[in-house]
């Protein structure tokens, strides 16, 4: 009979230490959870005041970023081009 309460003992112990690690685990997810929910406000706020390129310029930039690109477009045009001509 000493044996079986000693066993019992044990398991109690053990059953103790598991409650606190999951207790312990639980409140980490709770922890977590918080700090997920802040960050997702954060990244929400971050994308509001977010802007795409063309609309921080103004009009006339973007003409002219837009004659660039296309003289860019041109340049590749030209060089493709004569380079089929060569092979």
């Amino acid at each position: 009979m000493n044996q079986l309460a000693q066993q019992s003992e044990r398991f109690k112990e053990l059953l103790e230490i598991i409650t606190q690690e999951v207790d312990g685990l639980k409140q980490e997810i709770r922890e977590l959870k918080r700090e997920n929910s802040k960050l997702k406000t954060k990244l929400e706020e971050a994308r509001d005041k977010q802007t795409d390129i063309f609309s921080a310029i103004n009009e006339s930039e973007r003409l002219a970023m837009r004659q660039h690109i296309q003289g860019l477009i041109r340049k590749i045009d030209n060089h493709i081009g004569s380079n089929d001509e060569v092979n």
